[in-house]
């Protein structure tokens, strides 16, 4: 018996894990953010660059090919002439392959920035993606930690732009001498204790989650968490622990000068090099490179303070990691302090949004030769949710188009309706001509409905012949269907259907138009 043949299986539509599609709201939200985000580059003197989404592997440093692909962490594929290619990983070991690549031909200092996409080859989850937007800028071959001073300025004035108000971010800044020196003062040298400091990071990274005392738990055995989940610690010894919170208790201790010396004291606003100096009267490390660190952020903190940043937007942190294996000096990170609700409804502070440092060795790798850079990356995606959260984004809606019918199938008809519509483009007016079954009408109204479409133009055999138009205001036309009960009330609202000659089309759509856009004002007004 022969078996009927199978039907071929239909394709499945499918979304990559880890990978969103993005709506029109949520595209021109990121376009407007990003404009804001570019014109405060451009102000500082940065010019944009282009880098490709693919870099050969082994120009993005840290992940390198192993006998059949490369290591976890980088998207990959093998070229024909059997070198592997990734996409790129973020935008600034890309930028690093640019400036060796083209060394001869750009002047330095190399001030640019740059907007992409960048990929990340990790186990999805809630609100962590595989794909996302990262905007940088970045100044290569300027070797004074005033450049870094510059770039914690320019975060500011960033954050600002967009919206956010004083009081509500703060730029933390560190230096990675610091941290290095901290850990050799607490005894961790050589290269057989790279692990253990990695780990020692790691936890004064958690410092504003878990508190001194937890980060005294991670330092030591481990600490186990609410669920139960133990996370192993470091392992140091008592001594080493207790250094490295008396470092930590910096970030929670302000001081004030007094007599020549310092007082210890909570709460109190002082100046960032206040700061710094009740830091090194308390915590004496006799380390060079720990004090080459401290002097560092001193000439930060004095630049800052002289140029207006105080101590409420630009904030030296001792608990600021980043890049475990990427910094050689200061790094910094752009934290909103304000208060979000989460999923499960719960307020949480929103964190970290951006941020960067120093990276003197990432251009060298190509060179040979000493290449100082500094930059920081703004985190595009995460950014625009808190500003959503602020309604500092898409307050201005942007407007659907007028949508011009078809009445009559006819080459002539369809002719004068798409002159219509491109009278009204060339007016700067959004429009467009109905392109489904112009057969049924009534569809074309539910689909400018749906489309949410403010006017519709009709134009059938009788108004063709005498030369007009009508115009449907549709946003009130709604709205007096619900609000008016007699013809009294009807002959004072705001007509809702008029018919203009067709030279009147564009003014009369355009009056219509600014009608409607002075009502959501109001209604905004009210709102507030």
């Amino acid at each position: 018996m022969n078996e009927k043949p199978r039907k071929p299986q239909k394709l499945k539509a499918r979304l990559p894990r880890g990978f969103v599609d993005r709506e029109a709201a949520d595209i021109r939200a990121v376009n407007e953010m990003v404009g804001k985000i570019r014109e405060v580059y451009e102000r500082y003197g940065f010019d944009p660059v282009e880098t490709p989404l693919f870099e050969y592997t082994d120009a993005l440093g840290k992940f390198l090919p192993d006998a059949d692909r490369p290591n976890e962490g980088v998207f990959s594929l093998q070229d024909d002439d059997d070198q592997w290619m990734s996409l790129r990983y973020d935008l600034t070991a890309p930028l690093a392959r640019h400036v060796a690549e083209n060394f001869q031909e750009i002047q330095l200092p190399y001030r640019t920035y740059r907007a992409g996409y960048v990929f990340r080859n990790e186990k999805p989850g809630p609100g962590r993606f595989r794909q996302f937007m990262q905007f940088d800028a970045d100044t290569v071959g300027a070797p004074g930690v005033q450049a870094d001073a510059e770039m914690c300025m320019m975060m500011a004035d960033t954050l600002e732009a967009l919206g956010i108000k004083r009081g509500d971010y703060v730029i933390r800044v560190n230096n990675r001498k610091v941290l290095d020196g901290v850990l050799e003062a607490s005894g961790l040298i050589g290269d057989d204790t790279t692990g253990q400091r990695l780990t020692v990071l790691r936890a004064m990274d958690k410092l504003d989650k878990f508190g001194l005392e937890g980060v005294r738990l991670l330092l030591g055995e481990g600490r186990k968490d609410e669920s139960g989940d133990f996370t192993k610690g470091a392992g140091l010894a008592h001594t080493q622990i207790e250094n490295i919170i008396q470092f930590l208790q910096w970030k929670t201790i302000q001081y004030t000068p007094v007599d020549g010396g310092v007082r210890l004291e909570t709460n109190t606003i002082s100046s960032n090099l206040a700061v710094l100096d009740g830091f090194v009267a308390s915590f004496p490390a006799d380390n060079p490179l720990f004090l080459e660190g401290i002097g560092e952020l001193r000439t930060i903190a004095s630049m800052t303070d002289a140029a207006g940043y105080d101590r409420t937007r630009i904030q030296i942190d001792p608990s600021v990691v980043r890049g475990l294996e990427y910094y050689t000096g200061p790094v910094y990170e752009a934290e909103l302090t304000f208060d979000v609700t989460n999923e499960k409804g719960e307020k949480v502070v929103f964190g970290s949004v951006g941020g960067g440092g120093r990276y003197d060795g990432l251009v060298s790798r190509f060179m040979g030769q000493p290449v100082p850079a500094t930059g920081f990356s703004i985190g595009v995606s995460r950014l625009m949710t808190a500003l959503k959260n602020l309604g500092k984004l898409g307050a201005d809606e942007v407007v659907a188009p007028v949508l011009v019918t078809v009445m009559d199938g006819d080459v002539e008809s369809m002719g004068r309706y798409q002159q219509f519509t491109q009278d009204l483009r060339n007016a700067g007016i959004r429009a467009e001509m109905y392109q489904g079954n112009w057969k049924k009408f009534g569809n074309q109204l539910k689909y400018a409905d749906r489309r949410g479409a403010p006017i519709a133009i009709i134009q059938g055999g009788d108004e063709r012949a005498q030369g007009v138009v009508q115009i449907k205001d549709l946003i009130e036309g709604k709205r007096l269907s619900g609000e008016i009960t007699d013809n009294a009330e009807w002959r004072e609202a705001r007509v809702a259907q008029e018919v203009v000659p067709e030279a009147d089309l564009v003014a009369k759509v355009r009056e219509i138009l600014d009608a409607q856009a002075e009502d959501r004002r109001r209604a905004k007004q009210v709102d507030v």
